[in-house]
């Protein structure tokens, strides 16, 4: 007894470092496949690499130690990036950085209004051509790096040049492809562009570096109070930047929160996301990054790789910040051409192939929300599609179901007429329920019986009352029957509606809102 007791300490000890390890090793491995990618967004968005490195530290601490999901990993994106681009242009980083600080705040107040729970009306089709837009998006910000600037406007690159980048993209995405088939101990990314970079180095090829871009400086983050005019004009030149790039940024974190929580069959905290990534994105501002939001492919890195609580995304920032102080030499080394085969990976791996087999076996409302959202995501920006998408959905959702509003008619034993009403009652139903009723030829008493029926909203009771009027008018009796409690009490507070003769069913409810369906559907 001695003996097992004695054992039983030391193999919860052994379980306890083999979680650790797996853990701290699945956060290296995020880490050194956040590196390029960071710069490569950094690009993107027409930054320094460090600033997109900044960020990916940064924001990826504070979310890790914070965040609604742990197993989720954060840092600079494309989705953010690409907005980016019009405003560092036009304004220059500084307005960048502010942008950023009023992001945060807008993402922290989206927080405390607990308005992460939305993203369950996100439908599917909005899901994949979100999906498929942010693929487009980046792969058409990655053509930019085949051109140079010569007298103040765009040229692609000479042939020479051309052929040679296009076929050191194609090495490394080749090299990626490979070493993922092969292991997972190493990601497949890193080894792509420390091949490119070996084979660049060692035969001395002429092609661009990130070092010919930019210089990369190892030093710590700083405090820094972004160089703009705190003014009016200042505000409402950011204030849209920061709405659009809070809410993209809310979206992908939410969306990525969902599937890591599917994968992992545990519920993630929406909102505690929200205040997260605001927090992120503030402190972030003030110390010179651009910014950032959940990533679905480090994420589903670190997952994959074992990462299951928040000490791998906090390994993962420190380990990157590590790289920031230490290896930032090598990273000035790293060919452009390697960078943009990773994104173009990222692009095959984020575009929702499957979508093209599905789209003729689909509704054509959805077939449409689907291309509708991945052409707005493209032309505007990824919030807009979203929005855009959840609302042509729920105007389809709406038509479909005004037209599933019928009725049963009947005569009763005492010569009165029955209407068993079968369907939802709302706003998009009201003209189908007029049609069903003829008060100028029913019997002196008539008898409407909700039992099969929902009154969704005002509408609905509006047209109730909208049809006790012409009963009233025919000098007619209505009889309204299996009305929930909320409903009667509407129809009471209008003296024409003391002219009803309700016969309440107290163990049935018709008007019903949606926390209270939810909750009975849970």
């Amino acid at each position: 007894m001695q003996e097992s007791a004695g054992l039983a300490p030391k193999a919860a000890e052994t379980s306890v470092f083999g979680r650790y390890k797996t853990e701290v090793l699945s956060g290296l491995t995020v880490a050194l496949a956040l590196v390029p990618e960071a710069v490569a967004f950094a690009f993107v968005a027409n930054v320094e690499p460090l600033v997109g490195l900044y960020a990916a530290f940064i924001v990826g601490l504070i979310t890790a130690v914070f965040g609604g999901r742990p197993g989720m990993i954060s840092g600079a994106t494309g989705a953010l990036a690409v907005v980016m681009v019009s405003l560092v242009m036009t304004h220059g980083v500084e307005y960048l950085f502010a942008t950023v600080v009023l992001m945060g705040i807008f993402q922290i107040l989206a927080g405390v209004l607990r308005l992460g729970k939305f993203i369950r009306l996100v439908p599917y089709p909005v899901m994949l051509g979100f999906v498929n837009g942010l693929a487009i998006v980046i792969f058409l910000a990655q053509l930019g790096q085949f051109k140079v600037t010569v007298d103040g406007t765009k040229q692609w690159l000479d042939m020479h040049s051309l052929l040679l980048m296009g076929g050191l993209v194609l090495l490394t995405m080749v090299v990626i492809y490979g070493v993922g088939k092969v292991t997972k101990a190493i990601p497949a990314p890193l080894v792509g562009i420390a091949a490119v970079s070996a084979i660049v180095i060692g035969f001395d090829l002429d092609v661009r570096t990130v070092g010919d871009m930019a210089s990369v400086s190892g030093g710590w983050p700083s405090f820094h109070i972004p160089s703009v005019p705190l003014n009016l004009e200042t505000f409402w030149i950011i204030v849209p930047y920061a709405a659009i790039l809070a809410a993209i940024g809310l979206i992908e974190s939410l969306l990525t929160l969902n599937l890591v929580s599917e994968l992992l069959e545990e519920k993630g905290g929406a909102s505690k996301e929200c205040l997260a990534q605001g927090a992120a994105n503030v402190v972030t501002g003030f110390f010179g990054g651009m910014g950032g939001c959940a990533m679905i492919g480090q994420s589903m890195i670190n997952v994959t790789s074992g990462g299951r609580t928040r000490v791998a995304g906090i390994c993962a920032a420190l380990f990157l910040l590590s790289f920031i102080l230490f290896a930032s030499g090598l990273i000035e080394m790293i060919p452009l051409a390697a960078l943009v085969g990773v994104m173009f990976m990222v692009v095959i791996g984020t575009f929702a192939w499957s979508s093209f087999r599905i789209i003729t076996r689909i509704p054509r409302a959805d077939a449409f929300v689907l291309v509708l959202v991945s052409a707005v995501t493209v032309v505007e920006d990824l919030a807009i599609a979203v929005i855009v998408g959840v609302i042509v959905s729920a105007l389809v959702f709406a038509w479909k179901s005004a037209s599933h509003i019928w009725v049963k008619t009947k005569t009763l034993d005492n010569g009165s007429k029955s209407y068993e009403l079968q369907g939802p009652l709302f706003f998009g139903s009201i003209a189908s329920f007029h049609e069903l009723f003829d008060p100028k030829t029913d019997p002196d008493d008539v008898v409407i019986d909700f039992a099969g029926a929902r009154v969704w909203d005002h509408s609905g009771l509006q047209a109730i009352d909208t049809l006790a009027e012409r009963y009233e008018q025919a000098g007619k009796k209505l009889h309204l029957r299996h009305l929930s409690q909320d409903c009667q009490k509407l129809l009471k507070r209008a003296n024409k509606w003391m002219e009803v003769s309700v016969i309440e069913d107290p163990k049935y409810g018709i008007a019903v809102d949606y926390d209270e369906t939810f909750a009975e559907a849970k």
